[in-house]
């Protein structure tokens, strides 16, 4: 069959009445999730994971990506009227989305963040359609050398290209690795680092770390910091857009959606850099940049475009490599593994209705989001005023209830709770969480990938820079961290100069 075959089936795998519920909860809680600021979808699927193990791997999927891209839509509603993001990726549409609500054009805005959203992310979904099933059958052909040295790319992509310190994020995913070697050795069922406690030989869950890293840390955060929300009262109006805001759009529409594609096929990039990138592209390219800032309509469709590309863009490495993107995609992938299904090479093989059936129901939660989000925009302004003292207790009971029921044991709620506490220390001293996260899924692959390798070497490295392919990507991992050496090396210089 060809994937117009395959597209089919997914859609009637999506269209079966259970999991078009689950699709449309996943992209009513992301939008929810978009428009509350300070909580984000990586807390909010790491509160829902332990809900999904009683679903089918298809229906676990769904909701959750929905979660993930459906964060994409709501982040610009309260940019656009509060001023303040509801996703890091929603930032660039404050410079020209309040204002123009301040101009009494909100309505304008909200419809072409809308419009956008959907026309970005139905194009990245075509994109992911097509491009995925290629890259496995190239992806196939890897062994255990080329899927490790791919592994160690995508983690290197990741801490490089983090917000804040390169070495601070290396840190992070170094300590992200060593977390992952807790438990039985895959290869000869030793303890590691267990301290003689049954209850890590299974190794450190996966849940508790990120509902404790995401859900209760992003809490202790939110509670020492006041939000203010001044919500922008205005009639909100237009919600079709004129004739002429869709000129100046059309161009800005197809830029973002394609700089949002590509680069969330890039691990490390996704829809933050996305939309910053897109909205610089727009003022260099228009024949009006002074007025960017002001409230033009394309600072607001070209990065809500290219932050919704991007988060379709970011399920390409995921499902044709098993390498994630972020943190988001980092733990769907640790919600496929303990769903028992392995995304990668082998998934369309193994697994084709997990993949034809995410893909299908990506188109339809975009029609749902395109409904959602306009008709119900006085809705989510009423949820913006429900009060935080309220709102993050019922977090910390999801979070409490969920990491429990899981193995009904008190082991991993301590869990959390040790993690929460030190995710939020290492947020409030700048130290950023979704390496060590990534490192932490990813580290079992690595570390099984590789030691196959030496395996087959009969231990010798040289099977890294016998095969090509591995040899690249060892060769590129270097050169991104020698890049980040540079500007170091440029200030010593310049110190020295200045001495002499």
């Amino acid at each position: 069959m060809g994937s117009l075959e395959h597209f089919v089936t997914g859609l009637a795998i999506t269209l079966r009445p259970e999991n078009l519920f689950f699709c449309f909860i996943g992209v009513f809680v992301g939008t929810l999730v978009g428009v509350l600021p300070g909580i984000g979808p990586v807390g909010t699927i790491s509160i829902l994971l332990p809900m999904t193990f009683h679903l089918t791997p298809v229906s676990a999927i769904i909701m959750l990506a929905g979660i993930y891209y459906g964060s994409q839509y709501g982040g610009s509603t309260t940019s656009i009227l509060v001023n303040i993001p509801g996703e890091a990726s929603s930032v660039i549409t404050c410079l020209d989305g309040y204002q123009m609500a301040r101009k009494g054009r909100a309505g304008p805005a909200l419809a072409m963040a809308a419009y956008g959203s959907f026309i970005a992310g139905t194009i990245s979904i075509i994109g992911l359609q097509f491009l995925a099933p290629p890259l496995m059958k190239v992806a196939i052909k890897f062994g255990p050398a080329e899927y490790f040295a791919m592994m160690l790319v995508g983690l290197s992509l990741v801490t490089y290209l983090g917000q804040k310190s390169t070495g601070r994020a290396i840190m992070m995913a170094s300590l992200g690795l060593v977390l992952s070697t807790v438990g039985l050795d895959p290869v000869f069922s030793t303890p590691r680092y267990t301290f003689n406690l049954n209850d890590l030989r299974d190794g450190i869950g996966l849940v508790p770390l990120v509902m404790g890293m995401f859900g209760v840390s992003e809490v202790l955060l939110n509670i020492e910091t006041e939000i203010k929300r001044d919500i922008f009262k205005t009639r909100i109006k237009g919600l079709f857009g004129s004739l002429q805001d869709w000129k100046d759009s059309k161009w800005s529409l197809v830029r973002g959606s394609l700089i949002g594609f590509f680069l969330g096929i890039l691990p490390g990039a996704g829809p933050i850099m996305a939309s910053f990138v897109s909205y610089a592209v727009e003022k260099k390219v228009s024949h009006h940049p002074e007025k960017f800032g002001t409230g033009v309509i394309e600072g607001v469709a070209a990065p809500e475009a290219a932050n919704n590309a991007a988060a379709g863009g970011t399920f390409i490495p995921l499902m044709t490599l098993g390498i994630p993107a972020n943190a988001g995609t980092a733990i769907l992938l640790g919600a496929l593994i303990l769903q028992g299904v392995q995304p990668g090479p082998l998934l369309l093989v193994q697994h084709p209705d997990v993949f034809w059936g995410v893909v299908a129901s990506m188109y339809i939660g975009n029609i749902m989001l395109l409904v959602l989000n306009l008709p119900l925009i006085g809705i989510w302004v009423q949820v913006l005023r429900v009060p935080y003292p309220i709102l993050f207790p019922f977090i910390l009971f999801f979070c409490v209830v969920g990491s429990y029921t899981l193995n009904n044991n008190v082991v991993d709620l301590l869990l959390m709770i040790f993690f929460g506490l030190f995710g939020y220390l290492l947020r409030r001293f700048g130290f950023e969480v979704a390496p060590l996260v990534l490192a932490f899924v990813l580290g079992p692959i690595m570390e099984t990938s590789m030691r196959q390798a030496l395996i087959l070497s009969k231990g010798s490295f040289k099977i890294f820079i016998d095969h090509p392919i591995a040899a690249a990507g060892i060769l590129l991992v270097i050169l991104i961290f020698a890049s980040s050496l540079l500007p170091w090396v440029k200030g010593k210089k310049e110190v020295i100069s200045e001495l002499d």
